[in-house]
């Protein structure tokens, strides 16, 4: 398993929004369908209805998502802990 950051566009609300989501998967195409099943599920967003721009892997320890720090606890405490989060462009 590996941590990807997928970023895109889908519709929350009467507004179309960007979201960033750090997943832990086992390849890009898994990545991209937990991104749809998860934005789907909270904000009742069809998959036709969500723009994915880019799935990356990422270091897990640059992450501040609860579901990646958990899964990668080992792997983050013996390489010394968090890195801070990279910055985002706005």
């Amino acid at each position: 398993m590996k941590a990807y950051r997928v970023a895109g566009q889908a519709p929350f609300g009467s507004m179309r929004q960007k979201f960033s989501l750090d997943i832990v998967a086992s390849s890009k195409d898994d990545a991209e369908h937990r991104a749809y099943s998860i934005i789907g599920s909270r904000h009742k967003a069809t998959r036709r209805s969500i723009n994915i721009i880019s799935i990356g892997e990422i270091d897990p320890r640059t992450s501040t998502e609860p579901t990646v720090l958990h899964h990668f606890r080992d792997q983050i405490a013996a390489e010394g802990g968090t890195i801070a989060p990279t910055v985002e462009e706005e």
